[in-house]
């Protein structure tokens, strides 16, 4: 178990504390009011993060990052519901954000995998191409509001970059600038297909 990361002290008076006496001593960097959240609330956490996933190391590991992250914000953390409910969402969104990024890694598997063989047009190679351009242009949607108009006139329109300034009346370097982040973006969530991808975009 991970639980020796953390130092539990015999803290009976803190355990007659509520959760808000708790995150009000939490804020003033008392480690007793952690150890005791700890304490109180680490066997909960990980009996829900288990139902979640199947693997109990990696059980542990999120509730561990759970509690690393709140003694790393500690000092800005405000609680507006109980732990309970706090720990609760927490253990979700950290689930989820793994289980997502488990996702992302088999689908740059497979595409590297399209990459090394030759390509064709045999169906299964087309259902791979149309699965790159897919995560390409969802990547493509969650860029910021103005880059992301930025990149649909240069590549969907074909407006050049002094056109896209008088359009959007911003200056060039702006749009130069909208459009290495989004670069930027596509190269980081495809890494070395990075190339390929950009390629998808005259394709389309």
């Amino acid at each position: 178990m991970l639980h020796s990361m953390f130092t539990i002290r015999n803290t009976k008076s803190y355990a007659t504390l509520s959760d808000h006496e708790l995150a009000g001593l939490l804020a003033a960097d008392d480690e007793a009011a952690f150890n005791e959240l700890y304490k109180r609330y680490w066997e909960r956490l990980y009996v829900i993060a288990r139902q979640r996933i199947d693997d109990a190391y990696e059980a542990e590991e999120i509730v561990q990052d759970i509690f690393c992250n709140l003694w790393r914000k500690r000092s800005t953390f405000e609680l507006t519901k109980g732990f309970q409910y706090y720990f609760s969402v927490a253990v979700k969104f950290e689930v989820i954000n793994r289980m997502a990024k488990k996702s992302r890694e088999n689908r740059v598997k497979k595409e590297v995998l399209v990459l090394s063989s030759p390509f064709d047009e045999s169906t299964s190679d087309q259902l791979d191409f149309n699965e790159l351009k897919s995560q390409l242009a969802l990547t493509i949607q969650v860029l910021p509001e103005k880059c992301l108009l930025v990149f649909k006139l240069k590549h969907e329109q074909g407006y050049s970059q002094k056109q896209i300034a008088q359009e959007m009346d911003i200056a060039e370097k702006t749009v130069e600038a909208h459009l290495a982040k989004a670069r930027k973006t596509i190269r980081l969530r495809f890494g070395h297909l990075a190339s390929m991808a950009k390629s998808v975009l005259f394709l389309y």
